[in-house]
């Protein structure tokens, strides 16, 4: 090795700590980690919250609320999605720093894990929905945008009706499903269909919704989406086009209005995410995932979640892994990931 650049180096960093650099991007992410008495937060210790953030008993004065939402009464399948929020709170180690925006999300906005939304009935699918549009409606009302953790696909229709309900909001869908299914076995409220309620609501735009990753035999179901105009990439379009294609067609379909995003953990192939009720073989991998959502930076996002993880099918907590690190780039994209 060189004596003189050793001595070089030597004189730049033998007495520095971890929080001391040069590069003035991330030396502020560095002290955006940083506690008061200039440590680092261990991982492993204390109340779990998403993402590591503060707990707050109220949403006054917050930018970004990440909320569970334990309900899954609309399954078809394998049930247990109601304990999603929970496992995705014990997952240590994600974030605070993200490596492709370069900075802290944390740093960039108030934000705090506000627990779950509270539910009348365990038992009542109609009601819990009812229970979940009025709590995002007081989140709307008090100009925070939702960042939240599932529960199963149903959830995400209440929270459309909240967030849209002035404006009809675009949508960018990663999913094995589309979820555009009707009514079957008595009831239009389940998790198959609540991206077809929304449209008929009048609270998600059909011509500015992409839907990502669909395969399976559920096919037969989505006559609706492509009636509405809703642009849908089968996962065999997805292998065709390839990952920077799909990113430039989700931006164009969505443009420059509001958009909602929503990450159902079956779009992943099983090896990826086993933890989840209705898993179909030949889905996404982590790493084309991670990049789509990477690729949204400059959109505007309203609000976000990441659903249908069973962590009972999750025997190597996978799922749950995947599932925080899709929470913490939805977070990244609504603070470092904004445009302007």
């Amino acid at each position: 090795m060189d004596s003189k650049k050793l001595e070089r180096l030597r004189a730049r960093y033998a007495d520095r700590g971890a929080f001391d650099g040069d590069d003035p991007v991330l030396l502020r992410a560095a002290r955006d980690v940083q506690t008061g008495d200039g440590r680092r937060t261990l991982p492993y210790s204390g109340v779990p919250t998403f993402l590591g953030l503060p707990h707050a008993p109220s949403v006054d004065g917050l930018d970004i609320a990440v909320v569970g939402v334990p309900m899954d009464l609309g399954v078809s399948n394998r049930a247990g999605a109601r304990f999603g929020p929970r496992a995705v709170r014990t997952i240590e180690r994600i974030g605070p720093y993200h490596p492709t925006f370069r900075g802290v999300p944390k740093g960039r906005a108030r934000a705090a894990d506000v627990g779950d939304v509270p539910f009348h009935s365990r038992y009542d699918l109609a009601h819990c929905l009812r229970d979940i549009e009025e709590y995002y409606a007081g989140l709307r009302a008090r100009g925070v945008r939702p960042l939240s953790v599932g529960g199963d696909h149903s959830i995400t229709y209440p929270i459309l009706k909240a967030l849209g309900k002035d404006a009809p909001l675009g949508l960018v869908h990663i999913d094995a499903h589309c979820d555009t299914m009707g009514s079957y076995d008595d009831t239009k409220f389940h998790h198959g269909g609540p991206f077809r309620l929304a449209v008929l609501d009048g609270v998600l735009d059909p011509d500015r919704t992409i839907q990502i990753g669909i395969r399976g035999a559920a096919n037969m179901f989505w006559e609706f989406s492509h009636a509405s105009g809703m642009t849908v990439i089968y996962m065999e379009d997805f292998m065709r086009m390839g990952l920077d294609a799909v990113i430039a067609k989700a931006r164009e379909v969505v443009g420059d209005e509001p958009i909602y995003v929503s990450v159902d953990v079956d779009g992943f192939d099983p090896v990826f995410a086993p933890g989840t009720g209705t898993p179909e073989a030949g889905g996404l991998s982590s790493r084309e995932g991670l990049a789509l959502l990477r690729g949204l930076q400059g959109l505007q996002i309203a609000g976000a979640d990441v659903v249908e993880v069973a962590p009972q099918y999750d025997p190597t907590t996978n799922t749950s892994q995947l599932a925080a690190q899709i929470l913490f780039e939805e977070f990244a994209l609504m603070t470092l990931g904004e445009a302007g």
